[in-house]
């Protein structure tokens, strides 16, 4: 054993002081290896639809109703099934319409605890008793642990422990908490862990309130999306972030999230607004002035970085501005607005004063925003690029390719492909944030939003085109060569290569371009390798999609993907305890129930039991 070895060892003993604590932990991990692996939840694309994500978190997929229908089916109606799924989602709001409505009685809390506590043993039957009792809420740990594990005994003693313990829970009028108590540890059991495959952020009104119920979800990840990026540069300063994400809340007419969910104020960019571009409306003044100066910032960032090659995009300086046109790939486009009072003819990419002064106040704004700077440093702390999981690797957007279908070298500090390329878009947005004077790394994150090779982008924008010009011909965004391979089973093998991952079992699972399940597209590609995860969460998508949503499921029997129907409100699910109505497709089906020695969890435990066997052998 050499001196590193040995020094561990000595560590390890710390922790282990004597062969039976050792043994007892070997014994301890050995058994656990052996358990189902827990249920994994993907989803991707929420774009701000807050009440349609809180719903699907709550009723985790589906999952509760389908265990609630294996206890109780032929025993409870259905609307007695309802019933008992709108309480476990939703247990302090259905308590009070129930109390309301007269339903409740000392029987029924009697009957409804009991049921609680059926579906509590049942999805606790695949962990630990130790994970159980770390996921109950800590106040009732010990009386829910007792109720779990109560056993007929030949007097029955367990069974009248247990009846008392209920009955004590009545009198002292504790039952109302105890079933918020049950019904947070049934969701927490019913998913252990959950992946966000990127873009929360933009379109629906309240990314702010979805990340709050992230940051108190017991286990999850993130990918970023170009969406998230977009904010996250915002919140470390970039000024072209800043702007889109204005502008983009200005034209989905999501003012809500920066006014009342950030604090950040609109009043200084609509007064200047108004007086720039006096016949229109201020919210329309607003629009078009943030628009101008983002085309201005991203103009200046494309001049300064000659590596983004996207010198084509600098379209303010091929603007006619006295005929009302301008030159976009050769080709002259009438446009559909000639007032550009703010432009500078030689210097159309020079911000004015007022423009200046706007700007900054708005960057001011976001770096003061404590709610905003405290969701980004959780998107920080847990997402990243992509995500390696359980043999399955995770991204919201593409590896750019070139029209070979091989990896496309990217030169930027140096040049980058595949996996390399995604490690040093993964530092430098770090950068970004945690070096405040980085401005290379500030202005990456602008290219992660739109450049034309960026993984989380994936095609050349159009902004520009979609606001000045009405040919939708000049609209056209071409996508990376990604999006035509990607349907192929040897690109996705050479993508799963090139992350490290070899086994027949790997996925790809994507998110970012949604799936037109309308026109007949399905999110299962390249014969099973890549599942694309976007089904349109966002209410402007759901006509494009056919749907409302995808949750794909991983759990010891196989992978399924759930698509999901269109969410009416939390007001009508409490009500007519109506749940989202969801399709339910097994995509992979294993041949022996997946158990945590498979996992990559259980790869480490493996790991250390080795290590604690050789610690045995320390001890002599």
């Amino acid at each position: 054993m050499n001196r590193r070895e040995e020094k561990y060892m000595k560590l390890l003993a710390e922790k282990f002081p004597s062969r039976q604590a050792v043994s007892r932990e070997i014994i301890n991990l050995s058994a656990i290896l052996n358990l189902p692996k827990g249920t994994e939840h993907f989803m991707s694309d929420l774009h701000g639809e807050y009440e349609a994500f809180y719903h699907i978190l709550n009723n985790c997929s589906g999952v509760v109703r389908e265990k609630v229908a294996l206890l109780f089916d032929g025993i409870l109606t259905d609307f007695e099934q309802q019933e008992i799924c709108t309480l476990i989602y939703y247990p302090r709001e259905k308590l009070a319409l129930l109390k309301k409505q007269g339903g409740v009685s000392e029987e029924w809390y009697r009957m409804i605890l009991n049921q609680l506590i059926e579906i509590a043993k049942l999805l606790s039957s695949k962990y630990t008793r130790s994970k159980v009792r770390k996921a109950m809420p800590e106040e009732f740990a010990y009386i829910i642990d007792e109720l779990l594990h109560v056993q007929k005994d030949e007097d029955d003693n367990q069974v009248l422990y247990h009846g008392k313990i209920l009955d004590t829970i009545l009198d002292i009028d504790m039952a109302d908490e105890f079933i918020v108590a049950l019904s947070a540890l049934i969701k927490q059991l019913a998913v252990d862990h959950l992946h966000i495959v990127g873009d929360i952020f933009d379109r629906g009104p309240y990314a702010d309130r979805i990340l709050d119920l992230l940051q108190g979800y017991h286990s999850l990840d993130i990918e970023w999306g170009n969406h998230d990026i977009l904010w996250m540069g915002a919140a470390a300063g970039n000024l072209a972030c800043i702007a889109n994400v204005i502008y983009n809340n200005l034209k989905y007419r999501n003012t809500e999230i920066l006014e009342s969910g950030y604090g950040i104020s609109l009043r200084g960019l609509t007064l200047f607004g108004v007086e720039a571009y006096p016949g229109k409306s201020p919210m329309e003044a607003a629009q078009k002035a943030i628009a101008v100066m983002l085309f201005k910032l991203e103009g200046d960032m494309i001049k300064r970085h000659g590596e983004y090659g996207m010198d084509d995009r600098l379209l303010l300086g091929q603007v006619d501005f006295d005929n009302g046109t301008v030159v976009i790939d050769g080709t002259t486009y009438r446009m559909n607005d000639r007032e550009f009072p703010t432009v500078d003819r030689e210097n159309p990419y020079e911000l004015s004063e007022g423009e200046r002064a706007v700007m900054e106040e708005l960057k001011t704004a976001f770096h003061n925003s404590v709610r905003l700077q405290s969701h980004i440093r959780f998107l920080y702390e847990r997402g990243s690029m992509y995500r390696i999981y359980n043999g399955n690797l995770l991204y919201h957007g593409c590896i750019p390719m070139d029209e070979t279908g091989n990896f496309e070298g990217v030169e930027m500090e140096e040049i980058y492909q595949g996996k390399s390329y995604l490690d040093y878009c993964d530092r430098t947005a770090r950068r970004a944030y945690f070096r405040k004077h980085d401005q290379g790394a500030k202005d990456f994150m602008w290219y992660l939003w739109a450049g034309r090779k960026s993984p989380l982008c994936g095609r050349n924008l159009k902004t520009f085109e979609r606001v000045f010009v009405d040919d939708r011909d000049a609209w056209r965004e071409e996508n990376d060569p990604y999006y035509r391979f990607y349907q192929e089973e040897k690109t996705c093998n050479m993508i799963l290569r090139e992350f490290g991952l070899y086994t027949p079992m790997s996925h790809i699972i994507n998110g970012h371009t949604p799936v037109r399940t309308v026109e007949g597209e399905q999110p299962i590609r390249a014969n099973g390798k890549l599942l694309v995860i976007d089904g349109g969460f966002c209410e402007n998508y759901h006509e494009t999609t056919g749907i409302a949503g995808y949750t794909l499921i991983y759990n010891s029997h196989g992978l399924r993907l759930k698509s999901h129907h269109p969410f009416e409100s939390v007001a009508h699910a409490l009500r007519e305890n109506k749940d989202i109505e969801s399709d339910s497709q097994m995509i992979e089906t294993e041949k022996s129930r997946i158990l945590v020695r498979d996992t990559d969890g259980g790869r480490r435990m493996i790991e250390y039991i080795e290590d604690l066997k050789e610690l045995l052998r320390y001890y002599g």
